[in-house]
């Protein structure tokens, strides 16, 4: 981790809703960033400890992941640029719900939650913004219980392969996870996760290269996905 502190928002490439929305304020000036530089498989943050900023993923991306039982995760999501880590602050929550962990070499930048409490309580707009960023959280969050709950193991391989498909805007792309991940994000086990991709390409639903996949049927895929 290196941490670097003489950085102003103007001179960032990603102009993110806290900073548009403190410069519209004429409060651009109390944000004081700090930016984070995380290296691959680095721990961003860790379930259950204390939220001190709000955290803007930058460049790279990194899984959202919870712990339970002997020590086995199910990831939640994919982070990419612009997404946001801890604004469960804002909301009262204290802790950190989840741990984020880096898939690559990651740059963040950090806000206290103090300058990010008081544009959130004075900016209607901001506000809304928020609320939308965590309802939608909560939702994906609730769909992936259900998914969890009532399908087998084909649809939830089949349900995290659009999922990735529609993270990244194409039926190409590389898994920035392993195997082992992609099962955290099934809920399931490495080696179901390995069976189901062979399946998958051996009946030309996919096609595999290393860690390059192509969704050769999306409409099979997607069907797969809805079995229960």
């Amino acid at each position: 981790m290196r941490i670097e502190k003489s950085v102003k928002c103007i001179d960032c490439p990603l102009k993110c809703d806290i900073y548009l929305t403190a410069r519209e304020m004429g409060l651009e000036e109390m944000l004081e960033p700090v930016y984070i530089f995380y290296k691959k498989y680095e721990s961003i943050c860790r379930q259950g400890s204390k939220i001190k900023n709000a955290t803007i993923l930058i460049q790279g991306n990194a899984k959202m992941f919870v712990s339970g039982h002997c020590s086995r995760n199910i990831i939640l999501n994919i982070l990419i640029p612009s997404n946001y880590i801890g604004l469960t602050s804002v909301y009262g929550l204290p802790d950190y719900p989840y741990s984020v962990s880096a898939l690559e070499d990651c740059h963040t930048c950090q806000i206290e939650n103090e300058a990010l409490e008081q544009i959130y309580l004075q900016n209607e707009h901001f506000m809304k913004l928020l609320n939308h960023a965590f309802g939608s959280s909560v939702a994906a969050i609730m769909n992936k219980l259900i998914s969890l709950n009532q399908k087998q193991i084909r649809g939830r391989v089949a349900e995290s392969l659009l999922y990735l498909s529609r993270l990244y805007d194409s039926n190409s792309f590389k898994l920035s996870i392993t195997r082992r991940e992609l099962g955290e994000l099934s809920a399931i086990s490495e080696e179901n996760t390995v069976r189901a991709l062979t399946e998958l390409r051996n009946e030309e639903i996919i096609g595999i290269d290393g860690r390059n996949i192509v969704l050769k049927d999306t409409e099979t895929l997607s069907r797969i996905s809805m079995n229960c």
